[in-house]
């Protein structure tokens, strides 16, 4: 699906963000004592050097909590002014209530319409397109997505394949309506899902199929079919953009900055060679905070922002893959509120 922006007396403009992660770094030394690795051969295969992990008792909304008051803080926006929250997560507190319920009560979003979203690691970007229709459709004002995982409570500590990828994370960005004479917001989405692989990346239990009560435990865990993930994701990065570039008018010449899903170097590295993006275009985080899912683009983001690459009026292009299998990508114009906007 590709959507471009349509005509109208509103548009979405991106004018916060903000991060959160847990204090417990994980190195792939301290995964080496856990499982038969070793940090050659991690860094070597993904680029990854440490990951943050949740407490046991830190849950999805714990991050999210943290990510949306510094998004908030960011934007100078009280939480009662929000219209809606949006929570893309692979890793909900429950199967219901919603992540996003229990993170808006906490930040004194009362009264805000407030769900999930499941699109795994293209989550967020599907999560920044819903809240771009609303604002333009004139359904809601101020919309806060929120992605936030707690990955290393679904992964197999005894699965190297799985176990050395993850991290723990929260990031969050407010969409808000523009005026479309001083506002670019966002160019358009390209979004999708492949069914056919649903099996290549999964939490098998958990769900009506096979409840938690029945699933016989590894079922429960995270499951992924490293080689096939890594083709489809190699090809759909630069399939996707490649789409969405043609679709816009826009082109690699044209961004400022690049935030890609932070899943593996090497699928980094593939994705900007084949699109010609140059290095110091490109942002990424990898190295310090593993597979973050949904929360990886926003976290980039907001380090991208504070690390001054990131700067008022640059043109953005991120792009996500993940389990569904799913992908999306967005251009969009970061134009933060001013002072007392």
């Amino acid at each position: 699906m590709i959507a471009t922006r349509a005509g109208g007396a509103r548009r979405a403009r991106l004018v916060a963000l903000g991060a959160h992660v847990p204090e417990r770094i994980v190195t792939n030394d301290d995964l080496a004592a856990m499982v038969d690795t070793s940090d050659e051969w991690i860094t070597s295969r993904t680029g990854i050097r440490s990951r943050r992990w949740a407490r046991e008792d830190q849950a999805s909304s714990d991050l999210a909590v943290e990510a949306a008051r510094r998004c908030l803080e960011d934007a100078g926006v009280a939480a009662g002014d929000l219209d809606m929250l949006i929570v893309p997560t692979a890793t909900p507190d429950h199967l219901f209530p919603s992540t996003a319920a229990i993170t808006a009560d906490a930040i004194g979003a009362h009264g805000a319409a407030a769900y999930d979203l499941l699109a795994a690691c293209s989550g967020f970007v599907y999560g920044l397109g819903q809240a771009a229709a609303l604002v333009e459709a004139g359904m809601a004002d101020r919309v806060l997505v929120v992605g936030a995982e707690v990955l290393s409570h679904m992964v197999d500590l005894e699965d190297r394949s799985t176990c050395v990828l993850f991290g723990d994370a929260a990031g969050a960005a407010l969409v808000v309506a523009g005026d479309p004479g001083t506002t670019t917001g966002f160019l358009g989405f390209e979004l999708g899902a492949d069914g056919s692989g649903a099996g290549q990346l999964a939490i098998p239990a958990g769900g009506g199929r096979i409840p938690v009560a029945r699933s016989g435990g590894l079922d429960g865990f995270l499951t992924m079919n490293g080689p096939e993930v890594f083709r489809f994701a190699t090809r759909i990065m630069v399939e996707s953009v490649a789409r969405l570039l043609e679709a816009t008018g826009a082109s690699i010449d044209d961004v400022d900055l690049v935030v890609p899903h932070q899943a593996n170097q090497r699928i980094i590295d593939h994705a900007a060679t084949r699109l010609g993006i140059p290095a110091e275009k490109m942002y990424n985080n990898l190295e310090h905070y593993g597979n973050t899912s949904s929360a990886s683009i926003p976290l980039a983001m907001a380090e991208a922002r504070d690390a001054g690459r990131l700067k008022p009026g640059d043109l953005v292009l991120m792009v996500g893959f993940g389990g569904g299998l799913t992908w999306g990508a967005t251009v969009v114009r970061y134009e933060p509120l001013e002072a007392g906007a």
